[in-house]
């Protein structure tokens, strides 16, 4: 049986399940895309090649063998793409949530039910029909549960707005012992620079105490402020709009002190350098095509 543990996002990593690039299908058409980054590339003919990706999460999953994580693939669906295992479901405390995402992806919790087989069936759960949510959205930190959502009355007509205020209000009454805190996003379906498309694509704690953080990225500034003042100003990188479309904050920590990250993050990575945060710098930028980084093609299942 796997003992599930995650009570944070960056306390040493045990066990992950790590996304799979192969047999990703043809590159979708234009009106496929679910995301605008995507749509730009699909239009401009630069659509990451299957086999780019797949050489990209080799790099990711050599990195976490080095530190003697167990890492578990998504059984290949053919011509499907199954890179990004962060959005399908995520483990909170010893509890696993099957996320409620879009339809069309919904084959991709089938290719890892070998490992939710492996976990004691009471701890499994399905988060209400009504309450949509993914887990790019929903970062555990103590006695936090930090959600990122959207909850204007235009929700319906952004494929970009994942997480609605049913999920929220469900994850607050299965963890009634944490404080369940929701931030709202800014949305587009059109312009990458101004779509968060989850609350890692704009926040994400680093180390103990640190986190990266995208000002536009957020709604309402007070909310934004909120994370500011909780993390300290001295304790906070904040990333320009050009470094959010690019992925900065989507970067992946194995525990406190190693952090994986891509290797063209130059500034990001010497600010954590320069806290005492080794960086394993690893090739990304094809799958950052999609509107995703280390963080979404990661689910971890046990931290420390």
């Amino acid at each position: 049986m796997l003992k599930l543990h995650v009570n944070d996002e960056t306390s040493r990593l045990r066990a992950v399940v790590l996304g799979t690039a192969e047999s990703n299908g043809p590159t979708p058409k234009f009106e496929e895309a679910y995301d605008p980054k995507s749509k730009i590339h699909i239009k401009e003919g630069t659509y990451p090649k299957e086999e780019d990706m797949v050489k990209e999460m080799e790099a990711v999953a050599a990195v976490l063998e080095k530190y003697d994580v167990k890492v578990f693939r998504p059984n290949v669906i053919e011509d499907y793409n199954q890179i990004f295992s962060r959005d399908i479901g995520f483990v909170i405390d010893d509890v696993f949530i099957k996320a409620n995402i879009l339809p069309d992806r919904e084959r991709e919790i089938d290719a890892i039910q070998y490992v939710i087989d492996q976990i004691d069936s009471e701890k499994v759960v399905q988060l209400p029909e009504e309450a949509h949510v993914e887990g790019g959205d929903v970062m555990p930190w103590n006695n936090y549960i930090f959600v990122g959502t959207y909850t204007a009355d235009d929700y319906p007509d952004y494929i970009t707005a994942r997480t609605n205020s049913h999920a929220v209000k469900a994850l607050q009454e299965q963890f009634p012992n944490k404080t369940v805190k929701a931030f709202e996003l800014r949305k587009s379906n059109t312009d990458p620079y101004t779509n968060a498309l989850h609350l890692d694509c704009c926040f994400q704690p680093v180390g103990k105490d640190k986190a990266i953080l995208h000002k536009n990225g957020f709604l309402v500034e007070e909310e934004y402020q909120w994370l500011v003042d909780f993390f300290g100003k001295d304790n906070v990188f904040e990333i320009s709009a050009e470094e959010m479309y690019n992925m900065n904050s989507n970067v992946f920590s194995i525990a406190p002190d190693v952090v994986i990250s891509e290797k063209n993050f130059t500034r990001l990575n010497t600010w954590l350098r320069s806290h005492g945060i080794t960086v394993e710098e690893v090739p990304y930028g094809e799958i950052a095509k999609q509107e995703g980084l280390l963080r979404c093609s990661t689910m971890p299942l046990i931290r420390d």
